[in-house]
């Protein structure tokens, strides 16, 4: 798994979050979180009940996250595929909302369209002799059938909120939500055709090992149907655990209304 993948989620998923990324280097991100963010995973109710009650201005926390694993013993909190921390966010994003619709902000004093996108934050697990997690996030413009990945990177430099800015108007799209969503899942499909796959066949063969090794156990025991039913039910065991399986799982996603220019940019720079 790409280091940058899972960094630039966290990086993605803090500004969205209006957090501000106070360092950002090699693998090492210093977050200033902002209330909301700071009750959400900061595990600290105690102090926000508190705050609250008095009517005072909370002081929220910065937090140090760690993605390169050749800096994990710096000072910061080590994140992983499989982190708690890590799965801890994901619940939050289930917290949030799994859909939204966000308009872009302009601050034009002209009327001014703004262009439908369906967005799909994704994540991939690989399961088999050895687990791994991708995420993926994909724009689908609903106008022309543009597709643009890594998408949030694109709308994290955008000024985003969920109301329609003042002289702005949506275009209807062309291409209806449950076709881009479809289009978005096959673009998936096609991607993961592309993978490298040795990773399957070494789990194909550890299961195959791991199950001759247990009948040549039990052979001796063929008559003891105890015995045979602990075989089966050892064997069954390994292929839940070696049995090569990939998942798709929607993390959240969205409607969002951009710019003509913003999404040239995003088009462009794809």
């Amino acid at each position: 798994m790409a280091i940058e993948n899972l960094h630039k989620f966290l990086t993605d998923y803090f500004l969205a979050n209006q957090c501000e990324l106070l360092e950002n280097d090699n693998g090492k991100v210093t977050i200033q979180l902002t209330d909301k963010m700071d009750e959400l995973i900061m595990n600290r109710p105690f102090y926000w009940h508190y705050i609250k009650q008095i009517g005072q201005q909370g002081q929220p926390m910065k937090i140090t996250f760690i993605t390169n694993p050749d800096r994990q013993n710096e000072q910061g909190e080590w994140v992983h595929f499989g982190s708690p921390r890590l799965h801890q966010i994901f619940r939050t994003l289930s917290k949030q909302g799994k859909i939204t619709r966000q308009y872009e902000q302009t601050g034009s004093m002209h009327r001014q369209p703004l262009i439908p996108w369906l967005v799909l934050n994704i994540k991939v697990s690989y399961q088999g002799k050895h687990k791994k997690d991708e995420l993926l996030s994909y724009g689908l413009q609903l106008i022309n059938g543009t597709l643009v990945s890594p998408m949030m990177e694109k709308l994290s430099k955008l000024n985003l909120q969920p109301v329609i800015p003042d002289y702005c108007y949506t275009i209807s799209p062309l291409i209806h939500n449950k076709s881009a969503y479809q289009r978005l899942i096959r673009y998936v499909q096609d991607y993961l055709r592309t993978k490298d796959y040795t990773w399957a066949k070494e789990s194909w063969d550890h299961l195959y090992a791991e199950g001759k090794l247990l009948e040549h156990f039990y052979k001796q025991d063929q008559t003891d149907e105890e015995k045979q039913k602990e075989l089966q039910q050892a064997l069954s065991e390994i292929e839940s655990r070696f049995r090569p399986r990939i998942s798709i799982d929607i993390i959240n996603g969205g409607l969002f209304y951009l710019t003509q220019d913003s999404s040239n940019v995003a088009r462009s720079s794809n």
